[in-house]
């Protein structure tokens, strides 16, 4: 069973404009004088939900909630242009300073991972701690073992599906194919394959099926942000160059580090928690025998609540 905190609603909302395009849904909740808590989401494109303010004691911590560009509450819906790593990374400075914040801790989970290691290694003067769940260092191998060969091989049963919307000829790069149908005129080419997309990842992402986790996987509306944001950052190398998060850990020497990795994690295997551990030794890693990718595993879930905790003790 989860440890969560109880339910709690925001005391405040704000919306806020990025650039001519994009506005961004930020929310505070907990206490607006508490250590600042930046919640990640991962996707690209999942968005937030009520359920990512509770893994934080709303009595220690000002809990910061934020809609990636094109997803959840934030405009226009599934957004490709002017949607970038260094996009988000610029936008968490803008809410950063908007919401008068010295410091703040970042909370992030699979893509959630990614971004904070690309805001910290930019930014480290700003980061008192980082809590990553699910390492995705969004390499070409980690894209090609989920989205060509390898998850596959453990799913082949779901994996039928997920070809499904993609011609024979076309199937040596999935991730192409699926751009050029995701990106199509036509909205019922578009919706299809979203769909397709989208429920391929949520089937996998925990180590038995998850009602909740096919609900949010399965909406038509959160498909589409969820799949074609991804598919657009995966086919630009998600705008980073070739292993520049493990290339810049260094810049991470002086903040304190927890990585929570699900062992039998088959979206983002525990080999990139294990790469970034060797050049971050500093960081502690904690292996959790008994899950998969997904935040919401009970044993995931449970650390990264306990892990906040001892950060809010240390930091009091």
């Amino acid at each position: 069973m989860q440890n969560f905190y109880p339910p709690l609603e925001p005391y405040i909302t704000h919306r806020l404009q990025v650039d001519e395009l994009h506005e961004l849904y930020v929310e505070e909740s907990g206490t607006p004088d508490g250590i600042p808590i930046v919640f990640l989401h991962g996707g690209p494109g999942a968005g937030c939900g009520e359920i990512h303010r509770r893994f934080f004691n709303p009595d220690v911590y000002r809990i910061i909630l934020f809609d990636q560009r094109g997803c959840g509450r934030s405009t226009p819906h599934a957004e490709l242009e002017n949607n970038t790593t260094w996009d988000l990374v610029a936008d968490m400075e803008l809410i950063r300073r908007q919401l008068e914040i010295n410091k703040w801790v970042l909370f992030g989970g699979s893509w959630g991972s990614t971004l904070a290691l690309a805001y910290a290694e930019t930014h480290p003067d700003v980061v008192h701690a980082l809590v990553l769940r699910g390492i995705f260092l969004a390499r070409k191998q980690d894209i090609q073992w989920f989205y060509q060969y390898g998850t596959s091989q453990i799913f082949p049963d779901y994996w039928q599906d997920y070809i499904q919307p993609i011609a024979e000829n076309e199937r040596d790069d999935m991730v192409t194919a699926y751009y050029k149908r995701l990106t199509s005129d036509d909205d019922n080419i578009r919706d299809s394959a979203a769909r397709a997309w989208s429920i391929w990842e949520g089937l996998t992402a925990s180590l038995t099926p998850d009602e909740q986790i096919m609900e949010h996987f399965g909406n038509p509306h959160a498909a589409r942000a969820i799949a074609r944001i991804e598919c657009h950052y995966f086919i630009n190398d998600s705008f980073l160059q070739v292993d520049q998060l493990l290339n810049n850990a260094h810049r991470l020497k002086n903040i304190p580090g927890y990585i929570v990795q699900g062992r039998y994690d088959m979206i983002c295997p525990v080999d990139q928690a294990w790469a970034l551990h060797k050049v971050w030794p500093q960081a502690e890693l904690n292996i959790m025998p008994q899950s998969g990718h997904a935040v919401m595993e009970t044993e995931i879930a449970n650390r990264l609540i306990e892990i906040t905790d001892q950060i809010a003790e240390q930091l009091k």
